[in-house]
């Protein structure tokens, strides 16, 4: 079968080359991959994997080879997936990491939402309670941000939506954000909660806008910037505030379902923003590193 490997001596770090069919093992289901989506900090590391290694997590596509006992998808149910490997026409995906997905719902849509829904869900979720509260979402116009929007609404947050131009603002209020500005500048109250996805300066300038008892998420660091913070601007009075990292993705079973079903709802759209052959790789991959993507590249397997 083909597959998509990283190959560090290859132009743009990729190659599609043949590589073995994949067996499932017990507690494992085999899968079609008919979409996968591409996420920025998977290309901007292409280098940091062995050559040969299939890349990708996030995959939508039909079970070929159910679990061979207990609960979980069965031969031709449609399931989205989150795992390594998923950029090949067939990938093998541990059951607690497959969700089954309807009918009745697109499945490119929600072939883009596993890295970026399961970022956005689980940080939102850590942050305690949003009715009323004031929720900065930097980087808005991204595939977690634009995730993140949809959700923090949905969750009765006032969103606001923080962009680097006025163009990557397009579409974000009907999205649900609040107020949609360029750079932090534009932001006047203090915030409670903040995800951040561009880390450098931006991190440090969303720190000082926090409010006593606010919380800042570090989620990316799209700005590839140190973040340099003045002496003693960590010390302030009131109730602590706080600075928090991301990286809890196991086990994503239960939340890609709830992704999906917030898709099929009408609460969720995913943040496409390209759409083409996986044998297009290297253009989808130029258009993000240039920022030229308002959100996620999904591949179709043909």
């Amino acid at each position: 079968m083909r597959a998509i490997v990283a190959a560090p001596d290859a132009i743009g770090g990729f190659r599609v080359i043949d590589v073995p069919e994949p067996e499932s093992g017990p507690g494992q289901v085999l899968v079609e991959v008919r979409h996968a989506a591409v996420n920025a900090g998977e290309i901007r590391h292409l280098d940091l994997w062995p050559a040969g290694r299939v890349l990708g997590h996030d995959a939508a596509g039909e079970v070929l080879r159910a679990a061979e006992s207990g609960p979980g998808p069965r031969v031709g149910d449609l399931v989205l997936a989150f795992g390594p490997g998923a950029w090949a026409q067939r990938a093998v995906f541990d059951l607690d990491r497959v969700a089954v997905v309807p009918p009745d719902v697109d499945l490119s849509e929600v072939a883009a939402l596993p890295m970026v829904g399961l970022t956005a869900l689980r940080t939102l979720r850590e942050s305690g309670p949003l009715p009323g509260r004031r929720v900065l979402i930097t980087g808005a116009s991204g595939g977690v941000g634009r995730v993140a929007v949809q959700l923090a609404r949905h969750g009765g947050a006032y969103v606001i939506a923080a962009v680097g131009s006025a163009s990557r603002g397009d579409g974000l209020a009907a999205l649900g954000a609040d107020e949609v500005v360029v750079g932090l500048k534009g932001v006047g109250d203090p915030v409670d909660v903040v995800l951040d996805t561009v880390g450098g300066a931006q991190l440090v300038a969303a720190w000082g806008l926090l409010a006593p008892g606010g919380v800042v998420h570090s989620i990316g660091w799209a700005s590839g910037e140190p973040a340099v913070f003045p002496v003693n601007s960590t010390f302030v009075p009131g109730a602590s505030r706080t600075l928090r990292s991301f990286g809890d993705t196991t086990a994503p079973a239960a939340d890609l379902a709830l992704l999906v079903d917030l898709v099929a709802q009408g609460v969720l759209r995913a943040p496409i923003g390209w759409r083409g052959s996986w044998r297009r790789l290297g253009v989808a991959i130029e258009a993000l590193r240039e920022r030229r993507v308002p959100g996620k590249v999904l591949l179709d397997l043909d």
